[in-house]
């Protein structure tokens, strides 16, 4: 948080320069062309909550001036890098927008001007101005840039599956190529051909366009224990790179009632969307660092060469999208290996969410970008094995996982509380409550007003035994009886009375539909 007396303030914002704008409130429209001019000229300051007379008016950081600026910036065509914070002049609190220049795109604002600061103002820029500002920008991404490399070069077996995944004829390649940017004008293949149609290390030449994956027996190791290197094209290194991490990290056995769970120790999703965006938006023109991956008892970790692309940062990875390599992310999605454009972050976030296990940790180190996947949250892998279960019943709806995460945690739970956690009202909130209660996973303390939950008759620790034993305490027990207490179809609820019986546990009495079991 930037802290500045009045007299400090007074001398940065002394007039309104070439790289300080103030602005007494957040328009969107305002915020854009200061945010397109910056990033045209050599970047700079918004202050937001300043008058154009240096009145500090003051202006709070908070979600709507947030949505504001993103809003601004997004709309807006090849805005810099920014960042938003709070700072205060003499305890009185405004907003700061920090805009960094670019230097391989031209900025626009939403309705096509290109704007320059000149003299503390944001003016479009016309004609041999404007030829001039554009001259000096690399608009070529590196990606699209011719790589020596002759079609004849790639494998046969390579084409026909990009071809499949796309669903080319065999008459049409070439053109097809050319269209996806696979294929430069001059006849050869871009780098991004190169990249998807070969094997690079062959043909281009660099040992380090592959995914190195490194195992250490512990978090502070420096050695380790073993090592691949996924090489040839790159939607084969995304596969490979993630089977392998799967498989070096593996699952954890949990037995929950009669029923052994195999869960995974990180979401198949996540790895994959993981390793597929490190693929899809490292930076190709250094070619000096490999995608490293590093498995370590407690953590995944996967670094990228190059920093994130403008106008992205840390901050606005949900919000912000710029592709650095377009080709490459469209082929990865053809074959299955990454969401559409924009979802990324989201799948990785939301993924790691839903298993309950911890906030996946986003970082830009020096020239590259790093992605921690941690191997653990804040339910135990047999909580986890519990829900499992309740979701390939097709018991829980979404949102339901949170409601008895937070039983777990608090040992009850009130409409109040489920209000607050999914941000639902109060009809809802009663609704799925009640849903939990009829299914068994919660039971209902009290009535009205003063109810509240707790865990219902299957938790974590108790197992379908205990539950069946439980309820035979109180009367003798039928097939339906059982399935509707643990949600099991007639043949599963059959077999596991059948044990019972067997082991001594129940006495069977009847026969066929007039069939009840009571303890001995």
């Amino acid at each position: 948080m930037h802290s500045w007396t009045a007299d400090e303030f007074r001398l940065i914002a002394s007039r309104e320069s070439d790289d300080v704008e103030l602005k007494t409130g957040a328009s969107a429209k305002k915020l854009q062309e200061a945010m397109v001019a910056f990033t045209n000229t050599g970047g700079g300051t918004v202050f937001v909550g300043v008058t154009d007379e240096r009145v500090i008016v003051g202006r709070r950081h908070d979600q709507g001036i947030d949505d504001t600026v993103h809003e601004a910036a997004l709309t807006a065509m090849n805005v810099g890098r920014y960042s938003i914070s709070e700072g205060s002049v003499d305890g009185t609190p405004i907003v700061v927008v920090d805009v960094e220049p670019r230097e391989d795109e031209v900025a626009q604002t939403s309705d096509g001007r290109v704007l320059k600061r000149r003299g503390g103002r944001n003016v479009p820029v016309f004609g041999a101005e404007l030829w001039e500002l554009m001259s000096t920008r690399a608009l070529r991404r590196y990606e699209t840039s011719p790589s020596g490399i002759s079609p004849q070069d790639v494998q046969a077996d390579i084409a026909r599956e990009v071809a499949h995944q796309h669903g080319w004829s065999d008459d049409a390649r070439a053109d097809r190529w050319r269209e996806r940017g696979l294929l430069h004008a001059d006849g050869s293949l871009t780098i991004a051909g190169a990249l998807i149609l070969t094997d690079p290390v062959d043909t281009l030449g660099t040992a380090k366009f592959v995914i190195d994956i490194r195992t250490y027996e512990s978090d502070d190791s420096a050695s380790y224990v073993r090592r691949g290197s996924m090489r040839g094209p790159v939607q084969h290194q995304a596969e490979a790179a993630t089977s392998w991490v799967l498989r070096e990290i593996g699952t954890e056995m949990i037995v929950t009632g009669a029923r052994r769970h195999d869960v995974p120790r990180l979401p198949r999703r996540v790895v994959r969307e993981t390793v597929a965006n490190a693929v899809a938006h490292r930076d190709y023109s250094r070619d000096q660092s490999p995608v490293v991956i590093e498995i370590r008892p407690s953590s995944v970790t996967v670094t990228s060469p190059g920093r994130l692309p403008a106008p992205v940062t840390v901050a606005t990875l949900r919000e912000a999208q710029a592709p650095r390599n377009h080709t490459i992310i469209d082929v990865l999605r053809r074959f299955g290996l990454a969401e559409d454009s924009g979802q990324g972050i989201d799948i990785i976030q939301d993924g790691m969410r839903l298993e309950m296990l911890d906030e996946p940790i986003f970082e830009e180190l020096g020239d590259s970008f790093q992605v921690t996947l941690k191997l653990h949250g804040l339910v135990s892998i047999s909580e986890r094995a519990w829900l499992a279960e309740y979701e390939r019943q097709g018991q829980l709806h979404e949102g339901d996982r949170l409601l008895l995460l937070t039983v777990l945690r608090d040992g009850r739970i009130t409409n109040s509380r489920a209000r607050e956690q999914l941000g639902i009202d109060s009809v809802e909130a009663r609704s799925r409550l009640r849903r939990l209660r009829d299914n068994g996973m919660l039971e209902q303390q009290g009535t009205r007003g003063r109810s509240s939950y707790t865990l219902g008759a299957i938790g974590p620790e108790r197992s379908m035994d205990e539950v069946v034993l439980r309820a035979a305490t109180e009367a003798p027990l039928t097939n339906a009886a059982v399935r509707a207490m643990l949600g099991l179809d007639r043949y599963r609820a059959g077999q596991l009375l059948k044990r019972l019986v067997s082991e001594g546990s129940l006495v069977q009495q009847g026969e066929r539909r007039a069939t009840t079991y009571r303890l001995p």
